[in-house]
């Protein structure tokens, strides 16, 4: 059976993603099969895990997924030595109102698996208060197991002896100490991570954060702490349909944010994924049935994208007879005009009058509720659907029909509606799952 933990944090960025980064190829180095995971709507950090393990990793998400469609997903580390979950946020952090099995905190999917919990803990600023919190953390929620700790960026070995002693005396073991260390910093951007298909030299980068950690952690306690997990058969798997049986994917640096798991549920299904890429000025295969243009960061590449004629002369040309779909960075393309940072104003596909604008910046984030008035590719008129929305985009104008009314996880209306005009649909929301 293979050792499970999750990997979590009282905050965000405390160094949740390096250490689960650096574990994965530690024990990859030891030839362990690691099988990562990420509790939550992060569609970045999976390609992470990918690279330090060598296996897809996908997201587990309690508040858009039920139980059966969370252990079908997780079931594929069976065959693993080692399970690592990476949490998101606070290890309770979560939405008020529950979801489909929880509020999407990383604590649902703790006590759901029977998995225990690695507290990253950064003491920069305090010393015996980090006890109190990793205290508070524990003994929070009688279903969470909290395995021990690890501390990040202490500042000297006096300051370490400070919060191990305090730890230690509220019986909370600590598997290690590392260091301030800036090789193992992981670059940043408006929506978070660079990209891990961006960075050249992300494996340089991972086996440094390996080699690091394993000279300040203890590696094997850690693995000890693990609970040991028996995968549980599923009869219902995900419920997602393809949208079509030949899908043109938009595929590169402007268009990448899609959730691993729902390419998987395409291609499990019987669909074909033909990728293209718009920023190579590259048409969708003319031989595809739908065409599906995910997020990603259209906004830092919009004059090449307006300039690519034959990629936008391409879509316009498969959208007079088939369905084409645009999830936030994809929906801004569609659209009919983008403005940069810079204030200057780009033209785009014009299958929707959608405006946008990157220059007056408001974040947008959140799950997100929708129930489709009329049908968007693989899905129904009266279907819900759970999906995320991330992005810092004003619309300036959202002129078509609307595709759904959306709510936000407290239930409230909100005006990111998406739109839909002939064969083109739109959404500001990533989705994650139908409901059943």
């Amino acid at each position: 059976m293979p050792a499970s933990l999750v990997i979590s944090a009282p905050a965000s960025g405390v160094g949740k993603t390096t250490l689960t980064l650096a574990l994965a190829r530690a024990w990859r180095k030891r030839g362990l099969n690691v099988q990562c995971f990420k509790s939550g709507p992060d569609y970045i950090d999976p390609a992470f895990h990918a690279a330090a393990t060598e296996r897809a990793s996908v997201n587990v998400d309690s508040w858009a997924m039920d139980r059966s469609t969370i252990a079908h997903l997780v079931s594929r580390g069976g065959d693993a030595d080692v399970v690592l979950a990476e949490g998101s946020m606070g290890l309770f952090d979560g939405v008020a109102a529950r979801g489909v099995s929880g509020t999407g905190a990383t604590a649902d999917i703790a006590e759901m698996l029977g998995w225990p919990v690695v507290l990253v803990i950064d003491p920069s600023g305090q010393a015996q208060t980090a006890a109190a919190i990793a205290g508070g953390l524990r003994d929070y929620r009688a279903g969470v197991r909290l395995a021990g700790v690890v501390l990040n960026r202490v500042a000297s070995p006096r300051h370490e002896d400070l919060v191990r002693r305090a730890l230690n005396e509220a019986g909370i073991k600590v598997f290690g100490a590392l260091p301030r260390h800036a090789e193992i910093s992981l670059p940043k951007r408006h929506l978070g991570l660079v990209q891990a298909e961006e960075q050249a030299e992300i494996g340089k980068l991972i086996d440094e954060a390996a080699r690091f950690v394993a000279e300040h952690v203890d590696l094997d306690a850690v693995l000890h702490s693990a609970g040991q997990w028996s995968p549980q058969t599923v009869a219902n798997g995900l419920n997602v349909r393809p949208p079509g049986q030949r899908i043109a994917l938009a595929r590169d640096a402007a268009f990448s944010f899609v959730y691993p798991h729902m390419l998987e549920a395409w291609r499990a299904a019987g669909a074909e994924i033909v990728p293209f890429s718009p920023l190579a000025d590259e048409a969708p295969d003319a031989s595809a049935n739908v065409c599906w243009l995910p997020g990603g960061y259209p906004e830092l590449h919009a004059g090449k994208i307006a300039a690519n004629a034959r990629f936008r002369s391409g879509l316009r040309a498969f959208a007079e007879t088939r369905p084409v779909h645009g999830e936030c960075g994809g929906y801004m393309v569609l659209g009919a005009g983008l403005t940069d940072a810079d204030g200057i104003s780009h033209e785009m596909a014009g299958l929707l009058g959608l405006e946008t604008s990157f220059a007056k910046r408001r974040m947008h984030l959140g799950y997100r509720l929708a129930e489709l008035a009329a049908p968007m590719p693989g899905h129904q008129p009266g279907a819900r659907l759970r999906g995320h929305e991330f992005h810092y985009s004003t619309i300036l104008a959202q002129p078509d029909t609307p595709l759904a009314v959306v709510h936000d996880a407290t239930g409230a209306v909100i005006a990111e509606t998406g739109s839909r005009r002939g064969h083109a649909t739109g959404t500001f929301f990533h989705l994650i799952a139908e409901d059943r």
